[in-house]
């Protein structure tokens, strides 16, 4: 699929350099960075599913048990 996308100067810059210096397209390049992201996303749903049912605490409570153990 053919897109349109605004990226910044100094990016697209660094990202034709890259290109040159590898022998890849931007294209590729471009999609090769999405594709880790979503990756990367996906990883972190299934790190929050697999830990959804650990215990959680507030941000006052960490801080006093932190205090409480001279880690603060």
């Amino acid at each position: 699929m053919r897109t349109t996308i605004t990226i910044n100067d100094q990016v697209f810059r660094t990202l034709k350099v890259r290109a040159a210096e590898t022998d890849e397209s931007i294209s590729q390049l471009v999609e090769d960075a999405i594709k880790y992201q979503l990756l990367e996303d996906s990883e972190d749903i299934e790190d929050a599913v697999r830990r959804e049912k650990e215990p959680t605490y507030s941000f006052d409570e960490l801080v006093a048990q932190f205090t409480a153990e001279g880690l603060l």
